[in-house]
């Protein structure tokens, strides 16, 4: 991988900065000196991510845009090279969400997940690489999951957006075999305290909520800036779910049978939900937040006390059946 870009007076653009782990990866480069694309729908919640980083002394851009679409994406790359003479690190981070089986999700909704989540990214990997690649170096970073590597029922569009921006993060590197200056990292964040639950499409009936432990978006905004700097090419956040990757890799019929009931019984809450787009067609300025209230929920301690043991258990019962090749 290349040697990376030093934040200090790089320019940086970060997608989804109006909420979650977004808007805690703008604050965290701006805190360490960088300039500032700022890019989601939302003008009004872009204010407010910009005022932040302005106080803590970045020069900001902002760009409200919907990244689904290529030319408006291409746009904020060439608005950012007027504004800053460069980009330095693009961070792909926007991303929409819904929960629902298959036959129940609208088509339009997993239509605009593959647009916003993977075709976004691509859009905006694109035009980054349009500006880094004559200079010779860059960093893009691309925020995906760790449903990139696991699934579990109800979130189909999203899993697989997510699988997809792995692939195509692994096929940009191949072409970049000429350009060893220019890298691209993905980060993979397990379950993270953002309003991602609240502005997800819910067509389940119940109210849903992260799989705990529940990790800070600012613990991920680290490691993104980490990998900035230090390039690598995937980076899991989150101890339990990466034990869930491993415990599923060893045992895929042993985990294809337990991820349905601990789903149902973790992922949701016991409260109704009326069936809803969320904000996967129009932004909810009213929900954006860096935290979405997760790691203090009164359920979050039952729930980690079930989990733990649980991962501690298949992850013993996988390395014995792996030390004893069945």
């Amino acid at each position: 991988m290349s040697r990376g870009v030093h934040p200090r007076g790089a320019t940086v653009v970060v997608t989804g900065a109006s909420s979650g782990i977004g808007r805690a990866v703008a604050e965290r480069f701006a805190a360490k000196g960088s300039n500032l694309t700022l890019v989601a729908r939302s003008q009004a919640s872009l204010a407010e991510t910009a005022e932040t980083c302005r106080e803590a002394g970045a020069e900001v851009l902002v760009a409200p845009v919907d990244i689904a679409d290529p030319d408006a994406v291409d746009d904020v790359a060439d608005r950012t090279v007027a504004r800053f003479g460069a980009i330095d690190v693009w961070v792909n981070d926007a991303a929409v969400m819904a929960y629902g089986e298959l036959n129940e999700t609208p088509v339009a909704t997993q239509r605009r997940i593959i647009e916003v989540n993977l075709l976004g990214t691509m859009w905006g990997t694109r035009s980054a690489l349009r500006v880094m690649k004559p200079r010779g170096r860059g960093a893009v970073i691309n925020v995906a999951s760790l449903y990139g590597k696991i699934t579990t029922p109800y979130v189909t569009g999203y899993s697989s957006s997510k699988f997809g921006i792995l692939g195509f993060s692994q096929a940009v590197r191949e072409e970049l075999h000429d350009h060893p200056g220019v890298s691209v990292s993905v980060v993979l964040p397990g379950a993270i305290d953002t309003p991602i639950y609240q502005h997800a499409a819910n067509y389940t009936g119940r109210v849903v909520r992260p799989v705990p432990p529940v990790a800070s978006p600012r613990h991920v905004a680290r490691v993104v800036v980490r990998r900035a700097r230090r390039p690598r090419r995937q980076t899991t956040v989150g101890q339990l779910q990466h034990t869930a990757a491993w415990g599923k890799a060893l045992m895929p019929g042993v985990y294809g049978r337990l991820t349905t009931p601990a789903m149902r019984f973790v992922g949701f809450l016991d409260e109704p939900s009326e069936p809803h787009d969320g904000n996967v067609f129009e932004p909810q300025p009213e929900l954006d937040a860096v935290l979405g209230g997760w790691r203090h929920h009164p359920l979050r301690n039952v729930s980690l006390g079930l989990a733990v043991p649980a991962a501690a258990y298949a992850s013993w019962t996988a390395w014995r059946r792996h030390a004893h090749g069945r």
